[in-house]
């Protein structure tokens, strides 16, 4: 049996980051998300990796993911509060 989704070749460790849910506080209580920063999908890192916010547009944000995740997405907008910011300390860790 093949896998629905293909394996991802990242060299990113997305089993590191924590999975935070839209509802959980830190989703909630973070800053807005600016241009150039690093953050990842929320509920579930791995399907789409990591990736760089390109635009803000409201609640809603658009990022370059650039196929990070097992999902292979590379560009995708996202309501602001399933993405959360990656720290400069935990760049390091991934």
């Amino acid at each position: 049996m093949t896998d629905r989704y293909p394996k991802s070749t990242t060299p990113y460790r997305l089993d590191r980051l924590p999975i935070v849910q839209a509802f959980h506080w830190r989703s909630r209580s973070k800053p807005p998300l600016k241009t150039g920063e690093l953050v990842y999908y929320g509920p579930m890192p791995t399907q789409y990796g990591i990736g760089v916010v390109r635009y803000v547009a409201g609640k809603r944000v658009a990022v370059d993911f650039r196929g990070t995740g097992t999902c292979n997405v590379h560009e995708e907008v996202i309501d602001a509060r399933y993405l959360i910011p990656i720290p400069d300390p935990a760049r390091s860790l991934l």
